[in-house]
């Protein structure tokens, strides 16, 4: 059964802090890879925090392993511009996805 996580993933070490983000490199192939992940309805929603160096998904999802297997083929995980934080289990008690 799929359920709904809350999912953080930190820059990486090879995050170019003063390059926008679709100038880092492979954004191209980074962005396609999430699309695509929207698109079949594993990521709900996706974006940048600001003030932290952060990226928040939501996701819905069998597991946190599943995630992890997911996430690892985005090209931007191989390049280590983005890292694996938490994933947490997630309820929506108010509003709809």
């Amino acid at each position: 059964m799929n359920r709904l996580f809350a999912v953080f993933r930190p820059r990486g070490p090879y995050w170019e802090v003063d390059v926008p983000i679709e100038d880092q490199e492979e954004w191209d192939a980074h962005a396609a890879f999430m699309t695509n992940l929207e698109r079949e309805g594993f990521i709900l929603l996706a974006g940048p925090l600001e003030g932290v160096s952060d990226v928040l998904l939501i996701i819905r999802a069998g597991s946190a392993e599943e995630i992890k297997e997911r996430l690892a083929a985005d090209p931007w995980s191989s390049l280590e511009l983005l890292s694996q934080g938490p994933i947490l289990p997630w309820t929506l008690r108010l509003g709809k996805l």
